[in-house]
């Protein structure tokens, strides 16, 4: 199961995670270097929120994307082998476009209601992760109200692991 922490500038997370996704949408590229590199001391792939040039300035694993960014594909010719390329989906259609653009992996919801922040969204459950997992090449990371107590369940579901803020909070 791949565990990915969500965190800002302050990289609050504890556990044994995967991957770290550094997300601060108001820091300047040059502070943000400064806070993915000393991610990249303390986890094992470090990604950047929505920032490929910071991600490429700083050496990090790769990229989270946000919901109707540029296509995967269109990265694929200024990045390395090996760049990890996310996307935000919310339905089973961006799940499957963001797999024929390029993306590396996915990240689906909310499947519960979100612990950190108001819904914006109605969660997708348990149910609609299985069907959009099942669709699809790619991991599916499940994203939305997730907990030490219902991450197997998503894992089940099929989901390849879950990311989260609330339960790597320290």
């Amino acid at each position: 199961m791949i565990r990915c922490c969500i965190t800002d500038r302050e990289l609050r997370f504890v556990g044994d995670v995967d991957w770290v996704q550094v997300r601060d949408k108001e820091l300047p590229a040059r502070e943000l270097i400064a806070v993915v590199r000393l991610a990249m001391g303390r986890a094992g792939k470090v990604l950047v929120n929505s920032r490929v040039d910071v991600a490429l300035a700083a050496g990090a694993a790769g990229v989270h994307l946000p919901s109707g960014s540029i296509a995967p594909s269109e990265w694929r010719g200024i990045t390395h082998a090996g760049f990890l390329i996310g996307v935000s989906c919310h339905s089973l259609d961006d799940v499957v476009r963001a797999e024929r653009e390029g993306a590396d992996y996915v990240v689906f919801g909310p499947v519960f209601d979100p612990l950190s922040k108001p819904p914006d969204l109605p969660a997708r459950g348990l149910e609609e992760l299985g069907r959009v997992s099942r669709k699809v090449k790619i991991p599916v990371l499940a994203l939305g109200g997730i907990t030490w107590e219902n991450a197997a369940a998503c894992v089940d579901a099929g989901a390849a692991g879950v990311a989260g803020i609330t339960m790597f909070r320290r």
